[in-house]
């Protein structure tokens, strides 16, 4: 099977990531320049997490095949812990994605204006009362279950043809419950790409928490993935395990 080029699935990476951060965060100030001000409705809030998980759907499909369409540091180096890529890869992936990230972030300004970094552009911050502990708790829990949920959907034994909606829809769902805690980043270049952008264009940004997103975010992934080897894991076969068994005669099988 012929294999696509490294340059060539680095630019899948910095692409996928730039779309992801367009439609995904884009459509966080885009809310909020229709809808009025934050906190979001439980409506604006679907509508946020569908169009992540849409624009992950359709760019598993579009670019999977390029790069594994991993457009996510922190899935990129569970990957690589598990043995799943190689670790030389790991820093051109990383370096697309982030400046992917950025380009999506600074497409959101381009098509929507000053006023998308007037009403936050989407860069991740805690929500209101909530503390440095429960903002890594919210970002480890989310990261996990999206690394889970794509190591479960890659695995050669799944589905084949669904680990688009299978990873699409798992972000939709872990949106709803973390977005209100941390604005649910599980991404460490979506976290990066919109702080940056934001900083370009004089918006608020709380670089205090960045460690944080990245420190939870990643930890979350690794356990994702350790925690799916370990589930999978297999030994080799051995007599005790599989014994040699005789054919039953007629009288005895069915005793």
């Amino acid at each position: 099977m012929e294999e696509n080029t490294y340059p060539q699935k680095l630019a899948a990476e910095m692409l996928g990531t730039a779309v992801l951060v367009f439609i995904g965060v884009g459509s966080v100030p885009a809310t909020l320049i229709v809808g009025g001000d934050a906190p979001f409705t439980m409506a604006q809030l679907g509508m946020i997490s569908l169009a992540f998980a849409t624009a992950v759907i359709a760019l598993v499909y579009a670019i999977g095949h390029v790069s594994g369409c991993q457009i996510n540091p922190a899935v990129t180096l569970a990957l690589a812990a598990t043995r799943k890529m190689p670790w030389r890869d790991v820093p051109g992936y990383i370096a697309a994605q982030v400046a992917g990230a950025v380009l999506g972030a600074l497409a959101i300004v381009g098509v929507l204006g000053r006023k998308a970094v007037d009403v936050g552009l989407g860069i991740a911050a805690y929500g209101t009362d909530v503390g440095t502990g429960q903002a890594f708790f919210a970002e480890a829990v989310g990261t996990f279950i999206l690394a889970f949920v794509v190591f479960g959907a890659i695995d050669r034994r799944a589905a084949g043809g669904f680990a688009g909606m299978a990873i699409g829809l798992g972000v939709f769902a872990i949106i709803i419950p973390v977005a209100p805690a941390t604005g649910a980043s599980i991404n460490p270049a979506r976290t990066l790409g919109p702080m940056i952008t934001g900083q370009l264009y004089g918006g608020t940004v709380h670089w205090d928490q960045l460690p944080v997103y990245l420190i939870a975010e990643v930890l979350g992934a690794l356990a994702a993935g350790l925690a799916y080897t370990a589930l999978n894991s297999h030994h080799k076969a051995t007599a005790v395990d599989n014994p040699v068994v005789e054919p039953a005669a007629a009288e005895g099988a069915l005793s």
